[in-house]
């Protein structure tokens, strides 16, 4: 009998979205993002940061992409909130408020 391999899927099934802790999610969407090319970087311990700078920072060519990253029921707080504010202002930035929810979005973003 042949060995079986099973493939890692690159989401949680969706039964699984209600429960996916902000550090999955965040290194499910670091899983696409590299392997398409993306630059990464990510605060390792924010408490010694400004509060509410975005969780992710990509860059690939001429794309600068700052996304917040939230479990299906996490909150934006406020200093987050004008954080992404004041980067959407910014010619040719993009930026993003992600949850698990949006992965089909986040994929194809990623891919672009």
């Amino acid at each position: 009998m042949a060995n079986r391999v099973r493939k890692q899927p690159t989401q949680p099934r969706v039964r699984r979205w209600p429960n996916i802790m902000e550090k999955d999610f965040q290194q499910m969407v670091l899983n696409v993002a590299r392997p398409c090319g993306w630059h990464t970087y990510h605060t390792y311990d924010s408490r010694r940061s400004d509060p509410g700078f975005p969780d992710l920072c990509l860059v690939r060519g001429e794309r600068l992409l700052f996304v917040e990253l939230k479990t299906v029921k996490g909150r934006l707080r406020d200093a987050q909130k004008d954080w992404l504010a004041y980067l959407a202002k910014v010619p040719g930035v993009e930026v993003y408020l992600w949850r698990p929810t949006d992965w089909d979005a986040i994929v194809d973003i990623l891919n672009r």
